[in-house]
């Protein structure tokens, strides 16, 4: 069973509701349509980390460099975990991480020196935010410290 509603638009058009709770939206343009699930999923309760960018964050097995990673939240997805945590940087030697998965970073204190494998160059400061491709290579260094809030796809520790 299929029902049709309208949308607000010069040109009229129709979401699709089926049975089993999926949205079809006929969007135009490059994309000419978007699933978008319905579901029930109960009333899980959010998670909160009071004052977690003051945590201590645990050394990277890094050497000599001076990096420091931990993992905040990690989702439940098996298929398409979502991990949030905490990066920090130390002046001193830089760090070059070749990224497995997509990750976004937004630099909430220093400053960051950036550059990824084609020669891009960014000085980054508190409020700048990056998207890492899976694939890229970046190279961080930083003047003094910096410290980063990412969010990746991947697991748990698979940094």
């Amino acid at each position: 069973m299929e029902e049709q509603y309208p949308l607000n638009s010069k040109r009229r058009r129709f979401i699709k509701v089926s049975a089993l709770g999926a949205a079809t939206l006929p969007i135009g343009g490059i994309l000419s349509q978007r699933t978008a699930l319905a579901q029930d999923t109960g009333n899980e309760a959010m998670k909160y980390f009071a004052n977690a960018a003051s945590q201590k964050i645990p050394a990277m097995d890094t050497g000599d460099i001076a990096a420091f990673l931990t993992d905040i939240v990690v989702s439940d997805d098996v298929e398409k975990p979502i991990t949030a945590g905490l990066f920090r940087l130390e002046k001193g030697k830089p760090l070059t991480y070749t990224y497995t998965y997509d990750e976004v970073k937004i630099v909430i204190g220093g400053s960051y020196e950036i550059e990824d494998g084609t020669g891009q160059k960014a000085s980054a400061v508190v409020g700048d935010v990056f998207y890492f491709p899976k694939g890229s290579t970046i190279t961080f260094s930083t003047p003094d410290f910096g410290l980063g809030f990412f969010c990746g796809q991947r697991g748990e520790g698979e940094a």
